[in-house]
């Protein structure tokens, strides 16, 4: 049996509830070696030794932020090359799996496990320029949409 080859993973959401259900895929990663991009410092704890780059957190209604936030993750995603980006949201996720898509990296997106009655709006936006978009909710699937592979509380 052929081992399978070690992969660079870019893992980047924004702070809580997402960031949560980022580490909750962890499990996916063993065997690779993955760069973990989030909001805050605090978060460091979480990584144990592996690398952890802090992003601006931004809204989408902060246009400036916004730019620097795009400017921030096509920095990291130019000094990293990551193979693979990974996100379960919100806007830094979107930057980086829309960027990271451009540069030639393979990209996931999870839509959050709290939208349980329809997908998020980034997942909404960055769905067709992911190369595996999952929803964590089997009603939310659909043909040319999300697919539905289970759930990280599963």
């Amino acid at each position: 049996m052929r081992a399978r080859p070690r992969k660079k993973i870019l893992a980047i959401s924004s702070g809580g509830g997402h960031w949560i259900e980022l580490l909750r895929l962890r499990p996916a990663f063993e065997g690779h070696f993955v760069v973990y991009a989030t909001v805050s410092e605090a978060y460091r704890a979480h990584v144990g030794d592996a690398p952890l780059v802090v992003i601006d957190d931004v809204t989408r209604w902060d246009r400036v932020g916004l730019v620097r936030s795009a400017l921030q993750i096509t920095r990291l995603l130019l000094a990293e090359r990551p193979d693979i980006v990974v996100s379960t949201g919100a806007l830094p996720g979107f930057f980086g799996v829309v960027l990271g898509k451009r540069l030639g990296a393979k990209t996931i997106w999870v839509d959050s496990l709290a939208n349980v009655e329809e997908l998020s709006l980034s997942g909404e936006k960055v769905g067709p320029h992911a190369d595996l978009w999952l929803t964590q909710w089997e009603e939310l699937a659909y043909p040319g949409g999300p697919r539905y592979a289970g759930s990280v509380i599963d």
